[in-house]
């Protein structure tokens, strides 16, 4: 049992400790803080603009009633609220479009690294062959 437990253990870590599984953490640790600012840009800068355009319109308020709240009968109202669903579609729209923005901005980034001109290779040294041949030809253009 002991030597079972050591085998998931240590096959558990050459898993974790592999590049991929971190560099996914630290995607997903980037994208939930990048989530966090997408989410502020649209509630703090977005859409108070759009509530002041449309004079104070809060969609996440929208709703369908399909039945009246009944507060004798104890029953609830039954509502769609598409307000809120609208809201979930103006964010994706706006995550989508700054994700698209940032993988647009490394797509540059990373053709400008591809286009630069990297230095071009020392030319490899003349073999011994080429040094005898060289020798043999300075000998016969100096007896010409």
């Amino acid at each position: 049992m002991v030597g079972f437990v050591r085998g998931m253990l240590s096959e558990f870590k050459t898993f974790a400790m592999r590049g991929n599984v971190i560099d996914m953490a630290v995607g997903i640790v980037i994208g939930v803080a990048f989530g966090q600012i997408v989410n502020s840009l649209v509630a703090d800068i977005i859409n108070p603009p759009i509530g002041w355009l449309t004079g104070g319109m809060d969609f996440t308020d929208l709703q369908l009633v399909l039945q009246e709240e009944d507060p004798v009968q104890k029953v609830a109202a039954v509502t769609i609220g598409y307000g809120k669903f609208i809201t979930a579609i103006i964010n994706f729209v706006i995550v989508a479009f700054a994700l698209f923005l940032l993988v647009k901005v490394m797509n540059v980034a990373k053709r400008k690294e591809q286009a630069a001109p990297a230095a071009p290779a020392a030319p490899p040294a003349p073999t011994k062959d080429q040094e005898l041949l060289a020798e043999i030809r300075d000998i016969l253009r100096s007896k010409a």
